[in-house]
């Protein structure tokens, strides 16, 4: 008598069922379900393949490889990075627009390389009738605002004098970077935090590519940030990465910011003013075996690796200078500008560059020497394709003195010009 048979589904395999009993076990088995993994949205503004190729760094890199240990770390600049232009820029607008740069006992006193023609240029410009301490009156009082941004801007005085001189390394600060976290000081973090809300709400409201007077400078208008990168962190975060903004602007202004792509303030690094009975000072912290000081190492070009290895990694002394295993690397880096091109260098997994024609980062992801360079153009309001190739074989490299010499790869070879391709 021939016997009835039935199939049916158990797990993974599929069993023959004879009569009312469980007779044999089919031997060929289904895979399992393929694994979900965190995947970016936004298409719109990535240049050729690299879209594809920062989701195969996350797919590598992320929850999805089944990896277990420390989790992934992700770093990013902010300014001209995250968000199109600067918002350090943006919030001393804001401020010298709406008197809240306040009076210091002395202009001298603000910064270390400033020089007596700058301090008495902004002595004379901005008078010495208001009390140190109290807001001056920059939204009427051009002379003053216009000598404030000449002296920033410029680094020069409105007469055209040199207004920071002396010696500096310039691979971990810049007088003029010290400065202006200098003109927030006298203010708690939280009320400078406020401020720059104030100031991110009225550059978030206007339109894409508007300019602002300031005195009678024009500065721009605007910032806003990137879908492209919102999307990155956002995607990465759900990767389970461990993503870091490492900024050359005041700390307590990117906290005003951060949170707008999902970064909350343990996740910052940036310019940190010591702070003295509740209020920012002049100072600013050192970083390795360098101690707080009045600005000798900022979150800038090396200073940026610096902070990362101290701050993520927990690397002390003077070892926070130094490049470290790829263990202790971030896996994706992001960065716009010479500010950026040591820590978005040290990441394992993706170098991000976006092209603002900034000479040592664009001949660096131009050379693309381990194979894992990205460069894109600006997702807003992208810079012009640069005609000269950039001169990476002769002035491509910032030494520490400042002057410029040839960029080496890391196996000692120089990097020829690079023509600009991507724009």
């Amino acid at each position: 008598m021939l016997n009835k048979h039935r199939w049916l589904a158990v797990g993974a395999a599929a069993v023959v069922v004879v009569g009312g009993g469980i007779a044999a076990t089919q031997l060929a088995t289904t895979d399992a379900a393929p694994r979900r993994c965190p995947t970016l949205h936004v298409a719109k503004g990535w240049y050729g393949d690299n879209r594809a190729k920062l989701q195969k760094t996350i797919d590598q890199r992320g929850s999805c490889s089944g990896s277990e240990g420390a989790k992934p770390v992700a770093t990013f600049d902010w300014d001209n990075t995250v968000v199109k232009n600067d918002i350090s820029d943006a919030t001393l607008a804001w401020m010298l627009r709406h008197d809240k740069v306040l009076q210091p006992t002395s202009w001298k006193a603000t910064n270390k390389w400033l020089t007596d023609d700058a301090h008495r240029a902004l002595t004379k410009a901005c008078g010495t009738s208001v009390r140190p301490g109290s807001p001056l009156p920059t939204s009427t009082d051009t002379d003053c605002t216009d000598e404030i941004l000449d002296v920033y801007q410029d680094e020069k005085t409105s007469d055209g004098k040199t207004a920071f001189a002396g010696e500096w390394n310039h691979r971990r600060t810049v007088p003029s970077y010290v400065w202006i976290t200098q003109l927030f000081g006298g203010r708690t973090p939280e009320q400078l935090t406020a401020l720059a809300r104030q100031a991110r709400t009225e550059n978030l409201a206007a339109p894409v590519g508007k300019e602002q007077k300031v005195g009678t400078h024009t500065m721009a208008g605007y910032v806003r940030y990137y879908d492209q990168q919102r999307d990155l962190i956002h995607t990465l975060q759900k990767a389970n990465f461990d993503v870091y903004i490492v900024s050359a602007s005041s700390e307590p202004v990117v906290r005003a910011w951060a949170p707008g792509v999902g970064i909350d303030r343990d996740h910052v690094i940036g310019i940190r003013n010591i702070v003295r009975d509740g209020r920012l000072t002049n100072g600013v912290q050192g970083c390795g075996d360098v101690e707080d000081t009045h600005g000798e190492v900022l979150t800038y070009m090396d200073g940026k690796r610096c902070w990362i290895n101290q701050e993520i990694y927990h690397v002390k002394g003077a070892k926070a200078w130094q490049q470290q295993d790829p263990a202790h690397r971030p896996a994706l880096a992001a960065g716009d500008a010479e500010t950026d091109v040591t820590f978005v260098g040290d990441a394992t997994g993706a170098h991000l560059a976006l092209n603002r024609n900034k000479t040592e980062l664009t001949c660096r992801a131009y050379d693309n020497s381990d194979g894992r360079w990205l460069i894109n153009p600006m997702f807003i309001e992208p810079e012009k394709r640069q005609t000269a190739a950039y001169p990476c074989s002769t002035a491509g490299y910032v030494r520490p003195d400042g002057k410029l010499a040839p960029l080496h790869r890391p196996d000692g070879s120089v990097i020829p010009d690079q023509k600009d391709r991507v724009f």
